[in-house]
């Protein structure tokens, strides 16, 4: 919703200010179509040549997280704590009945109660390959700390490339609109001869490509890039979540330490109350018993 309203926010201040200037849009409207065509079609066309097919899907997709915000919500951290806090215990006190959640997690009634979680195959994936380490007695808790680091760093280059493709497209407007104001101008040149009423509506409709360009790069597609690039950096936290809580666990300290470790790394906005947390670890011990 906020991004909604900051870009009619942009929309207004540009052209309300451009209207109350004095601007008649009868220029702007006259040449917005075959501008638009030159600079979107060439930012089309370029971002086109420098992904590939599968960046163009990703990019694509996330466009759209500029408008949902994080997948990941407050309650989806709780709950993931409290996934951690039961998996965590039974490793404790029945090793064989850890397996079986682990191997076939999608048949899990652990995994089930959290459907959300369970829908993602990197966060069920890290959870039950560390675990699956750590059965395997390969529990060193540095060695395993650097494997997750290396496979998260990995997940966060490539959850980024949206934001940065998005914002190779902002960089290269401006120049794409001087492009098409220049073209603007060489057919403005070639009718010279015209009255100065007609050559200053064809200067005007060539400096349109100008704004255009700068428009399209610093109102819309750069802030579109930098939304996506914090929404993604805020959902990958979800698995350094995990991490944190797995080496805890790996260095032997109680299950209900391991969670307020993570907890602790939890962003300040998504993070649970002590006692929320608490009461929900609670209710899962009762749920589990039953």
């Amino acid at each position: 919703m906020l991004s909604v309203i900051g870009i009619l926010i942009v929309f207004a201040m540009v052209f309300g200010g451009y209207a109350i200037a004095g601007g008649k849009f009868g220029v702007i409207m006259g040449s917005i179509g075959y501008e638009m065509i030159m600079i979107g079609g060439a930012a089309t066309g370029a971002f086109v040549i420098a992904n590939s097919g599968a960046g163009l899907k990703q990019t694509l997709g996330d466009i759209s997280k500029v408008f949902r915000g994080p997948h990941w919500k407050a309650q989806d951290y709780q709950d993931l704590l409290v996934l951690l806090f039961t998996l965590i215990r039974v490793s404790r006190q029945n090793p064989l009945e850890l397996e079986g959640h682990i191997e076939g997690p999608q048949e899990s009634a652990l995994f089930q109660r959290y459907p959300k979680i369970l829908a993602d195959h990197e966060a069920v994936d890290l959870i039950c390959d560390t675990m699956r380490a750590a059965a395997m007695n390969y529990d060193d808790p540095h060695q395993v700390e650097e494997v997750l680091n290396k496979r998260i760093e990995a997940n966060d280059h490539h959850a980024a490339h949206s934001s940065h493709a998005l914002q190779n497209v902002a960089d290269a407007l401006p120049a794409l609109g001087i492009v098409a104001a220049v073209l603007g101008v060489i057919k403005t040149m070639s009718a010279i001869d015209q009255p100065p009423e007609i050559l200053g509506k064809m200067i005007g409709g060539a400096l349109v490509g100008t704004f255009l360009g700068v428009f399209l790069a610093y109102g819309i597609v750069g802030p579109f890039a930098t939304k996506v690039g914090s929404v993604v950096e805020e959902d990958q936290q979800f698995y350094a979540l995990i991490r944190d809580v797995m080496i805890a666990n790996l260095h032997r300290h109680p299950p209900n330490i391991c969670v307020e470790v993570g907890r602790q790394n939890t962003p300040h906005h998504l993070r649970p109350s002590f006692n929320g947390l608490d009461e929900a670890l609670r209710a899962g011990k009762q749920e589990a018993a039953a």
